[in-house]
């Protein structure tokens, strides 16, 4: 059983670390699920890393879907890096803490990483779109400036987001249990143990959050509904297939991965259970970084030969 250690009502300044719970207190569940784990984040680092690498040597793969797919791996290596390891730590140890800093720079570093990923997603549909409705001007609309755009934009406006919401939630004052009943560093558990007034710093997570995920998931809504239209409209059964077969691997993840978000918010609260929604954000936090690389791999041809053509050279 983990230790369980309490603080008087304190200033945030006054607090050194947090315990985390992890996700279970189950002794006999430690072990297997610290091998599952560590087989998943293995897993994890080696599809996308290797997709990165891949992505960057292989001349075939340098065109503007796997630009944004090598930061898309960039991006789930990210945020699982900064959950899993020290997530298995929990599975090891009799009690495991993190520091004051080191709490807050999870929390920025997660933010940073799952938001820019949403409008990498996005980029990739949009990229999608015009390389099938548009395909003579692909090129030309798909200029490298333009593709660094829809990447560094999102990493700085993430960036913006993250500092705002972890200096707000950090500069407050927590009181109370130091036990973070959770497996990671998140706003709502570091929230429920403020005794500060919350109304403000939970305002600002609603808005932001809102519009990150509708304004992402509509941008993939809509290059997908006109890509439905030019797929309908094509008069070749071969086009067809090759215009679905070149955005099936974006379609799957996309919907893998706002699937897992828009299941944990849209929820009615009636329905919340504390057990379900930690499940949920293990499934996206560390399965779906995982899952990413290997359904490119599987579902995409020219990834397939480019990896085929580097294990050979």
């Amino acid at each position: 059983m983990k230790h369980k250690e309490k603080l008087n009502c304190t200033a945030a300044t006054e607090v050194t670390e947090f315990i985390i719970l992890g996700i279970t207190e189950n002794p006999h569940l430690q072990r297997p699920l610290f091998g599952i784990f560590l087989i998943i984040y293995s897993v994890t680092v080696a599809g996308n890393l290797g997709m990165v690498i891949l992505t960057h040597l292989d001349s075939k793969l340098c065109n503007p879907m796997y630009f944004f797919l090598r930061h898309l791996s960039i991006t789930d290596l990210g945020y699982s890096t900064v959950i899993g390891p020290k997530m298995m730590v929990n599975f090891v140890v009799l009690k495991n803490t993190i520091s004051y800093s080191g709490c807050a720079a999870q929390l920025a570093f997660f933010e940073i990483f799952i938001i820019t990923e949403l409008f990498i997603l996005s980029a990739m549909a949009y990229d999608r779109y015009v390389a099938i409705c548009k395909p003579l001007m692909y090129m030309v609309i798909m200029a490298d400036k333009v593709c660094w755009g829809l990447v560094i934009v999102p990493y700085l406006y993430s960036t913006f987001v993250s500092l705002l919401l972890t200096v707000k939630l950090f500069t407050l004052s927590f009181c109370g249990s130091n036990i973070i009943r959770y497996f990671y560093c998140d706003c709502v558990p570091l929230i429920a143990m403020l005794c500060s007034d919350t109304r403000e710093l939970e305002l600002i997570i609603l808005i932001f959050s809102g519009c990150n995920l509708l304004s992402s998931f509509l941008i993939v809504l809509i290059s997908y509904t006109f890509i439905l239209v030019a797929i309908v409209r094509m008069n070749s059964t071969e086009g067809r297939y090759k215009a679905f077969s070149t955005c099936s691997s974006h379609l799957t993840v996309v919907v893998v991965f706002y699937g897992t978000l828009l299941f944990i918010y849209l929820q009615p609260k009636s329905s919340h259970t504390f057990d379900v929604d930690k499940l949920a954000s293990v499934f996206y936090t560390l399965v779906i970084p995982m899952l990413n690389p290997i359904i490119y791999s599987l579902r995409n041809k020219e990834v397939k030969d480019a990896l085929k053509r580097t294990l050979i050279h």
